[in-house]
């Protein structure tokens, strides 16, 4: 309520949520602790969910949008992210979800990035790296413009509702 207050404090107005606050780190199973369960949940469901309701009467006021960032590992799990992959999941289907509940008023998509930048904590070394890369069939990193254009999109296009749209570089294709 803080944020969305603070927002239409400062602009008046409110015309587009951006969904995107993200943890991520692996999870082994057989070792995944209530904590992990609520810091990945929480930032990547549980804080979309509620930012989304509370900014859903201005937004349908507005005819307003709502993205969320998703990741393509909804879809396909990542190996040893299982809370985070279970996350991005239940967040892509809050997307189709608040498509049907805040329609016709407000749209709701969602942009699903692969490979844009690497944690910095030595999650992936450089192999795994490699392997990534080589296994796109555009064989590069995204850029966080590709997301941005993406997100630029779904919060103009007036037809577009429920959607979550893969921004990989064909990655998805192959997983």
């Amino acid at each position: 309520k803080a944020l969305v207050g603070a927002a239409l404090d400062r602009f008046g107005a409110l015309d587009l949520l951006v969904n995107n606050a993200s943890t991520f780190y692996p999870t082994a199973v057989g070792a995944i602790e209530g904590g992990q369960w609520e810091e990945l949940i929480g930032s990547n469901l549980r804080a979309p969910l509620f930012l989304s309701q509370e900014a859903a009467p201005e937004l349908a006021r507005r005819g307003g949008a709502i993205v969320s960032i998703a990741d393509i590992h909804a879809e396909r799990p990542l190996k040893g992210y299982a809370v985070y992959s279970i996350a991005k999941a239940g967040l892509a289907a809050m997307t189709r979800s608040l498509a049907l509940e805040l329609g016709p008023a407000v749209r709701v998509n969602a942009v699903a990035p692969g490979a844009i930048a690497w944690p910095e904590d030595g999650q992936f070394p450089p192999p795994e790296r490699e392997r990534i890369v080589a296994t796109t069939p555009l064989e590069r990193l995204g850029a966080p413009e590709d997301i941005a254009r993406a997100v630029h999109f779904l919060a103009t296009a007036p037809f577009v509702t429920g959607q979550v749209l893969a921004v990989d570089g064909g990655r998805s294709v192959f997983l």
